[in-house]
């Protein structure tokens, strides 16, 4: 599907270690539920990255989950983009951010934006990016009980296919819009609950396809009295919206 969506960074995430090894073996600790090893995207970014640069590392690596899985916030995509930035550094590969796209783009729609580490305006399957810069914002992130297939919801009969093209200024004028809510909502009540909630306090959006819904405050204290209101049956967090990514920032990029 072609596609426009303006994909926001944000200074919060899941936490990576990595360590070399001799032997070629890629090794990811500890095991994410329902995600076997080698269909795992950290997995896969480490083996396209050997096969590319025809490395016989190896490497260790570990992984502090945070950011809830199928929420539809990048947290695979941006997680085989840092594999692949922090291995090519490791290995010495010297590999130009370019070509790592290239790769990232193999493995994921989305990990194009988090290898090149710019906020962005993406156009195309996504893969085309203009890197911009939006004013600082806190965005509270919530997560309801339950995970949104993005296939289904893409191949989906009642998913709106003939939008008009818009500008990116359009968007920031105007908000823009998410051919995907009025489908996820109508499959996902929770989805649609949740949305109604947080609407009470400020404009809610879905991310993507979701199942993930956020809201943008003009500071931290703002988001965090909504946070504290927070229903039992939702989870969320707190972020800053930032234009340059922190992986970048932590390898000198």
């Amino acid at each position: 599907h072609e596609l426009q969506t303006l994909f926001q960074l944000l200074d919060y995430g899941d936490t990576m270690q990595f360590s070399p090894r001799n032997d070629g073996k890629i090794v990811l600790t500890p095991d994410l539920p329902g995600v076997p090893h080698d269909s795992n995207l950290i997995v896969k970014a480490a083996r396209a990255l050997q096969t590319e640069t025809g490395s016989s590392q190896g490497a260790n690596i570990h992984i502090d989950k945070i950011l809830p899985m199928g929420g539809g916030i990048g947290g695979g995509s941006s997680n085989a983009a840092t594999t692949l930035l922090a291995l090519n550094h490791l290995w010495g590969s010297k590999c130009p951010l370019e070509t790592l796209a290239e790769l990232g783009l193999s493995l994921g729609a989305d990990v194009p934006v988090f290898v090149l580490g710019r906020s962005a305006w993406a156009e195309g399957v996504g893969e085309r990016l203009k890197p911009i810069k939006i004013d600082q914002t806190s965005y509270l992130v919530i997560k309801p009980g339950c995970e949104v297939a993005t296939a289904k919801i893409f191949s989906h009969k009642q998913l709106t296919r003939n939008t008009s093209p818009i500008t990116m200024a359009a968007v920031f004028e105007h908000n823009g819009l998410n051919d995907c809510e009025k489908v996820v909502r109508e499959l996902h009540p929770e989805v649609d609950k949740a949305l109604n909630w947080l609407d009470q306090y400020a404009t809610a959006r879905l991310t993507g396809t979701g199942a993930c819904i956020y809201a943008s405050f003009e500071d931290y204290e703002s988001a965090e009295q909504v946070l504290k209101q927070l229903p039992a049956e939702l989870t969320g967090f707190i972020a800053n919206g930032v234009n340059h990514s922190p992986v970048h920032q932590a390898l000198n990029l």
